[in-house]
């Protein structure tokens, strides 16, 4: 479901639009359809099953690859090379999900110097009582010169698959669900050298959004802006056809470049030097490179985007679902912008000007009317990336799971994912505000 580009799928059991309604005029807060669960602290990584691997304390806990449990071959998909890894692996207690899920999207922090990486996997237990296999949801390192960072399709046990980042239950109205899962960490590095990747945060997002073609109205609660550089995917249109030839392709790295600034986050001039100094914004070209999922052959996926976000010094990043605006207004008022999913008809959003089967873009605050003021990268030129959307409009294709094409095909919407990216160690308010949207720090 990378880049909110997500196929047509049977739907999960249609929302109560009375109970919808109900929430709205009293005011209570709606039943959360997203669970997220993560792995940070020192005693998270000494909980799980570790082989070969060990646990690291300090300001920001981990896990590292130790003794290795022996050698293995990889055969990189991309460049039919074949090369020998040693490797050890670190699996998490088993987690139930508050909320039983139709779907489940993993995401990490991690360092992998040159000569490292490392692949997450997902096992789940159904509500059934059986298990998943062990899904891959990653193949990953922050450069590209070991392995080429890559999802892996076609992997199915009849009953769920997985859809580039995203695991999903094949027949949601069958009532099957994930109950619980573990997630596991295979480190790998060169034979001989004695670096390893970290592993920081490890986390899990279990949710189950109801079928909906819109969602009640949030009341506004917030007006404040700010200050989030603005960057323009168009004016790389064209470039690095390797890397999916910028424009409309870069949502995602664009956005993700935006808030990784904002944080302070900065490339040097050598990070740098292999771009084309004719381009202008070349950060924007090194983050399109190091989300590139070479698999998906985009770089809208959505984990990538948040473990490229963490390879910055004192940030870290996670891939969750929102249930309104509010919890964005929450988010603002405590100085956190966030990125989000949406897909939407050129009439159903007034002043885009474009319509989309899926784009990221980044919510910088609110007007005094309630209506959101978002850093748009589809946009001509770095000037006009702010835009200000109206907020029943923005919310519902966000929010929604279901809606009509230019076909008039009912087709996905990505019901309220969002990437969250925030300080290593963040402020009390700032732990207060991820708290209250369901990221716990």
């Amino acid at each position: 479901m990378a880049g909110g580009q997500i196929p047509a799928a049977t739907a999960a059991p249609a929302a109560d639009a009375a109970d919808e309604a109900d929430s709205a005029s009293t005011g209570r807060a709606p039943v959360r359809t997203a669970d997220y669960r993560s792995w940070t602290t020192y005693t998270d990584w000494r909980a799980g099953t570790a082989k070969g691997t060990r646990a690291v304390a300090g300001p920001r806990p981990g896990v590292v690859l130790g003794t290795p449990l022996g050698t293995v071959d990889y055969t990189d998909p991309h460049t039919k090379t074949t090369a020998a890894w040693e490797y050890a692996t670190w699996t998490s207690p088993a987690q139930a999900l508050a909320v039983p899920s139709t779907e489940a999207i993993a995401s990490w922090n991690a360092s992998t110097p040159a000569g490292t990486w490392l692949q997450i996997e997902l096992k789940g237990t159904y509500s059934d009582g059986t298990d998943t296999p062990w899904y891959v949801m990653g193949r990953w390192a922050s450069g590209d010169q070991d392995i080429k960072r890559t999802s892996v399709d076609d992997q199915t046990d009849g009953r769920s698959t997985v859809w580039t980042d995203t695991f999903s239950i094949d027949d949601a109205s069958t009532g099957l669900r994930l109950a619980s899962c573990r997630l596991r960490l295979t480190l790998y590095r060169r034979p001989g050298t004695r670096l390893t990747p970290t592993v920081w945060r490890l986390g899990v997002m279990g949710s189950d959004v109801p079928d909906r073609f819109t969602v009640a109205p949030s009341v506004p609660g917030l007006a404040q802006e700010l200050a989030v550089p603005r960057y323009s995917q168009e004016i790389h249109r064209g470039q690095y056809p390797e890397y999916d030839n910028g424009g409309e392709a870069w949502c995602s790295p664009t956005s993700s470049q935006m808030i990784i600034e904002y944080w302070g986050g900065r490339l040097t001039a050598d990070d740098l030097a292999w771009v084309d100094p004719a381009y202008a914004d070349p950060q924007v070209c090194h983050a399109a490179r190091h989300t590139y999922d070479h698999q998906y052959a985009g770089c809208g996926n959505w984990p990538f985007n948040a473990a490229y976000a963490a390879t910055f010094d004192d940030l870290q990043a996670v891939v969750t679902r929102l249930g309104s605006l509010t919890d964005l207004e929450t988010l603002i008022a405590a100085g956190i912008p966030a990125m989000t999913s949406q897909s939407f008809l050129e009439e159903e959003l007034t002043g885009a000007g474009y319509g989309t089967s899926g784009h990221l873009m980044t919510v910088i605050g609110f007007t005094a009317e309630g209506d959101v003021i978002a850093n748009d990268p589809f946009s001509a030129d770095d000037s006009a990336v702010r835009r200000v959307y109206r907020r029943r409009e923005f919310e519902n294709v966000w929010l929604r799971t279901k809606r009509y094409n230019a076909s008039g095909k009912v087709v996905s919407g990505t019901g309220g994912v969002c990437y969250l990216y925030f300080p290593a160690r963040p402020t009390p308010r700032q732990c207060r505000a991820l708290t209250a949207v369901g990221v716990p720090v």
